[in-house]
Formats: structure tokens, C-alpha cells, sequence
């Protein structure tokens, strides 16, 4: 086990200056990220006053002359909230028009855009005779050639994205932070569907945009936008208030998980606790679970009352739609973990046959249906974190020619190309944080499309071994031993409860770029007496200091318990790496250490 410190040890620094300049936040602007108001919030004619008014002025339109809309529901947790904050605001301000007017569609996988719905659009234009208007929150901004398409069919696009455009796109209005002035780039779709709304709000002098900030808080959350981001990170603590937990499905999950998130809903508990469920739903749900799930983020729908799926419910009986949603996004994540592990073993089992450990990447080249495809890159996310190197989990893929081959080229007729293609992630923890160029710089791939550390890959099958030699090349100097970086390294006997206490306090900051603290706690000496074992639902571990600070080790191993509580050992010493935590029991306080990793540097086996 190794680990470092992340920043020098500040002996005139608070734990909290010590952790938030570890995060690169300077301590002179501490007490401002820590009290965050909303003159830290843009406004919206940051993305370019002209723009909104013609985007607003088409949607006015549209609801004057009722227009049939189509709005694109991303697939993703940031899809799902940005139009469901879009339609749940137009619901506000125009109802009728809504009801009547305004349609959803949901893709089948993980598509984005108008990329599978073009045919369909194209086709209800034709025979209607009668212009649409296309909303895409958190997605279309690339999508330069469907526009054109359905623009020259007297169609109108509103873009409200974040992703960065790789193409001009002239035949859609196009609010993106990241193509203008707006001066938050870690702002996900979501937070720019909101803006588009509140402009909405200044030109209607109405005021309904900020009744759905769970909704912006859930997105950018889910899509991992940096928390280092003043206006982001103020816009989530605002998000996550009890008073604007509004939303039905984000009322409905919270009381579910209730016990897990606690009483404070913080960005680290929507991110393992709300989010995954709404993901789990795009990747591994039917279409009608999709629809449920989001029809259960709009308050139109929400409510209704329909027939119940409880298992045991009465002939006849109903139940609202929310409480049907959130169970089934509970069984859907369920099955699709189950899913998961099967694909994690599946993998496992070729790592020496297939020798993928030779590779500085592990790079797993498989067979149609061999794993989902929607569940690659949690699959990928998983081997990550086990094996502290960078995945890549790819399918093999034949996709006909015949149409883009030139006249002169000498192809033969039906012909193939043949690639692999799936998801990718890095590893931040030996270091590399931009994979994705790395692969780009390759020079020998079809596309690296995402983020830096998750991405969608795709490499043609005649140009994957020069990919592998030169993406070695690239990693040369990978370390092979993840490196824990820490806040702090105390010495067992140094260590204070309070220091502990204070650093378990800052649980509400916990989020991207802002990773929860470690520290590392060297040459404990613990002896049998000091632990204690529970066992009633997984093996836990409980060393109690003399100081009066607990250190627990959940989801222990027998072989952790006998390391721990050999009869035959007097004592053991031990560095540990952990997580502070803060205890409350019947009205004590009491600082708690989580282990994440250990080992062993002594022991004596004659104690006296």
C-alpha cells in the first residue's frame, strides 16, 4: 500500500484549508466558496442576448399557433431532469398548450440527439404538411446534418446543451456554454436548460424556473460537473435545500433511501443514491419503464392513479404513478447489477487466457452479445477501480460500406468494415486523468467521443494492435501500485478526535473535483481485545483507540478477521488509509475512521 500527501501539511491551516487547498480552491477564497450567494449565478444573456430572443421568440410562436413540439429526452440522468425541468416549466406557463401539444420521445439505448429519431421526425413532417418545433436539452449541438435536414423541411431546433460542438451547427439555435461567452463551463445541461428558463421568466415576468432546482441539482450531479465551479457548486447546495426538494421522483427516492442519504441530502448521496437509479433505467430498462420513470418526473403525470403492480396488491387496485416508478427503478437497478456481475466475470475469465494483463490498458475485444453494450462502461468502471489501470471493454461491429464507397475506390460490392467499438475509462489513481487523448494521439482510432475519463471508443479491427503498442508506449510510466493521495499522515498517537470530527463535517462539499479527504494513520498497535466483530448481515470490524476514536472495516473478509483476531497473535501494526466519519448515538458525538485500504508492518505473537 502506498500513499503521499497530496499538499504539504500547513501547520497554520484549519483541516478545512488544508483540504480545500489540496483541491486547489486558494485559501483567500475560502470563505467566499463556502458561502456561495446567488450574485455567483450568471445570467442567462451570458449565452448571447440575440440568440435567446430568437430561440424564445420561436417557442412563443410555436405555443401561439399550436405547433406540435417533439421533445428529445436525453439518455442519461442530465436528459432525463433537463427535459423534464423543460417540460414541467412549459406545463407552468403554458398548460393547455402542453397538454395538447407538446410529445416526448425517449430513445431506445444509449443514443443521443436526433440520431434515431430523424426517420421518424422526417416522416411525421412530410405527411402532416405541418411545420414541428424540436426541443433537445443536453444533447443536438453536433447534430448539423439531421438539422439541416428537418430545417429544409420548415422544421424549428432548439439546442440547450453543454457538450463541446466539434461542427457548426447554423440550422438550430444553439444555447451552449460552451460555444459562448457564458462564463461556467461545468455547467451540465440541465443548468442550461434552467438559464433558457429563467430568460423565459424576464420576458414573460413570470417566475417559475427556480421551482425545479432539485431537478438542476440532480443533472449536475449525474453528469459529474465540477464542483470546484462556484455557480455549479452553488446552484446543487441550493438544489439539495429541503424547501426546494419539490420534484416528485427526487421526493419519492429520497424517502426510499432515507436511511443511507441521512437526514442532510448531500451531492455525494444523490450520486450513489438517486442518480444510478435513473442511469440504470436508460441503460437497462424496457422503453415502458423509461417512459414510467420519466413520466414520474412530471408533475402532469406524476400523480395519477393506475393500475398497481405490487406484488400481492387486490384486483382493480391502483397506486400513483411516482410510487410504481421508484419501485421499478429499483428493480431495474437491481437487474441490471446482476448484469454487471455477470459481465465482471465474464471478463475476469479472460484476463489470463487472453493475456490482457501484458497490456498497460486492459483492452477486452468481444463477440456481439458476449456483454450488453449498455452496461460497458459501468463494467469498465468496475475493472478500473479492481486492477488500478485504465479499461477498455469493446464489441465487435459490422457496419456495411455500400453506400459510402466512392465510384473510383476498388471495393468490392457488399463489403464490411469491421471494428470494435464500447466505452473506456481512466484511472486516476495511477495518474491518468485524459485518456481520451491519449487514445486520440494514437492517431489510429474512429472516434473518442465523452469525457476525459469515460468515453465512448471505437477502433477499426486492422488498426488494433498498432492501438495497443502505441498506447503501451504512451503509458510507459504508469505506476503499477495505486498511490493513495492524502490529506494528512499521522502518526496513531498524533492523531485528534477533533481534527477527525471537523474533517467528517465537510461531508456536504464531497463531489467531483472535490474528492471526499483520506488520511493516513501509521503503526497502530492493536491487539485483540481492542476489536470487535458483527456479523449479522456482513462481516464488520471495530478497533476502538485509546482516544476515544473507533476505526471500522466493513465488508471484512474471514481472512481480515483472522489477521486482526488470532488467538495466537499479542498484537499487530498497522497503516491505515481512511475516511472520517462522524458517529451520533442517543446524543453522543464520536469521531469514526473508515478503512479503505491497510496493512500490516509487525506483529508479535507473544504478548505480554
Amino acid at each position: 500500500m502506498k500513499y503521499s500527501l497530496i499538499k504539504p501539511i500547513n501547520q497554520n491551516y484549519t483541516a478545512t484549508e488544508q483540504i480545500l487547498t489540496n483541491r486547489n480552491i486558494p485559501k483567500e477564497e475560502i470563505p467566499h466558496y463556502l458561502n456561495t450567494t446567488w450574485a455567483d449565478v450568471a445570467q442567462p444573456e451570458s449565452f448571447g442576448l440575440e440568440l435567446l430572443k430568437e430561440a424564445a421568440t420561436e417557442l412563443i410562436y410555436a405555443v401561439n399557433l399550436n405547433i406540435d413540439t417533439f421533445l428529445i429526452v436525453d439518455a442519461d440522468c442530465d436528459g432525463f431532469t433537463s427535459s423534464a425541468l423543460l417540460y414541467n416549466y412549459l406545463y407552468d406557463a403554458f398548460p393547455t398548450w402542453v397538454a395538447a401539444h407538446l410529445h416526448y420521445l425517449l430513445h431506445d439505448n444509449k443514443q443521443h440527439g436526433l440520431s434515431d429519431h430523424i426517420q421518424f421526425l422526417e416522416e411525421g413532417r412530410l405527411t402532416s404538411g405541418k411545420p414541428f418545433l424540436i426541443l433537445i436539452p443536453d444533447a443536438g449541438s453536433n447534430d448539423t446534418e439531421q438539422c439541416k435536414k428537418l430545417n429544409e423541411l420548415n422544421c424549428s431546433i432548439i439546442v440547450l446543451d453543454h457538450h463541446i460542438c466539434d461542427k457548426e451547427n447554423p440550422y438550430a439555435f444553439v444555447i451552449n456554454n460552451q460555444n459562448s461567452d457564458y462564463p461556467n463551463k461545468e455547467l451540465s445541461g440541465v443548468g442550461v436548460t434552467w438559464q433558457f428558463c429563467r430568460y423565459l421568466d424576464e420576458l414573460l415576468d413570470q417566475n417559475y424556473a427556480d421551482n425545479y432546482l432539485d431537478l438542476v441539482a440532480l443533472g449536475n450531479v449525474a453528469d459529474m460537473m465540477s464542483l470546484t465551479s462556484i455557480e455549479t457548486k452553488h446552484l446543487i447546495q441550493e438544489g439539495l435545500k429541503e424547501e426546494n426538494l419539490k420534484n416528485p421522483f427526487i421526493v419519492y427516492m429520497i424517502e426510499k433511501n432515507r436511511y443511507s442519504l441521512g437526514e442532510v441530502i448531500t451531492p455525494i448521496g444523490v450520486a450513489f443514491y438517486i442518480a444510478p437509479f435513473v442511469n440504470a433505467i436508460v441503460r437497462s430498462g424496457t422503453m415502458d419503464e423509461k417512459i414510467l420513470v420519466f413520466r414520474s418526473m412530471l408533475k402532469l403525470k406524476a400523480f395519477e392513479e393506475i393500475p398497481s403492480t405490487k406484488r400481492g396488491h387486490a384486483a382493480g387496485a391502483k397506486e400513483k404513478l411516482v410510487e410504481q416508478a421508484v419501485r421499478v427503478a429499483t428493480n431495474v437497478k437491481a437487474r441490471q447489477t446482476k448484469a454487471q456481475e455477470a459481465g465482471l466475470e465474464k471478463l475476469k475469465s479472460k484476463i489470463e487466457t487472453d493475456h490482457i494483463l501484458d497490456n498497460k490498458a486492459m483492452i477486452f475485444l468481444l463477440e456481439p452479445g458476449e456483454i450488453d453494450r449498455n452496461i460497458a462502461g459501468l463494467i469498465a468502471n468496475k475493472m478500473m477501480a479492481e486492477y488500478q489501470r485504465p479499461c477498455c471493454i469493446l464489441t465487435r461491429v459490422e457496419e456495411s460500406l455500400d453506400e459510402s464507397i466512392p465510384p473510383w475506390e476498388d471495393i468490392p460490392a457488399n463489403a464490411k468494415r469491421i471494428s470494435y467499438q464500447g466505452s473506456a475509462r481512466g484511472c486516476d489513481k495511477v495518474g491518468i486523468t485524459e485518456f481520451k487523448s491519449m487514445c486520440a494521439a494514437t492517431g489510429e482510432i474512429m472516434y473518442a467521443t465523452g469525457h476525459e475519463g469515460a468515453f465512448g471508443l471505437g477502433i477499426e479491427e486492422d488498426k488494433i494492435d498498432r492501438f495497443i503498442k502505441k498506447i503501451n508506449e504512451i503509458l510507459k510510466d504508469m505506476p503499477t501500485v495505486p498511490v493513495y493521495r492524502v490529506d494528512y499522515i499521522w502518526e496513531a498517537k498524533e492523531v485528534q478526535p477533533q481534527i477527525v470530527l471537523d474533517i467528517a463535517g465537510l461531508e456536504a462539499l464531497w463531489g467531483k473535483d472535490l474528492d471526499e479527504a483520506l488520511i493516513a494513520l501509521k503503526n497502530i498497535r492493536i491487539t485483540p481485545n481492542m476489536v470487535t466483530v458483527y456479523d449479522k448481515n456482513t462481516l464488520t470490524l471495530k478497533i476502538e483507540l485509546p482516544n476515544g476514536i473507533s476505526i471500522m472495516k466493513f465488508r471484512a473478509s474471514e481472512i481480515d478477521k483472522l489477521k486482526f483476531l488470532d488467538n495466537n497473535t499479542g498484537y499487530i501494526d498497522v497503516n491505515i488509509v481512511a475516511k472520517c466519519n462522524k458517529n451520533e448515538w442517543m446524543g453522543n458525538i464520536t469521531p469514526q475512521l473508515f478503512i479503505e485500504d491497510y496493512e500490516i508492518i509487525d506483529s508479535n505473537k507473544y504478548f505480554f
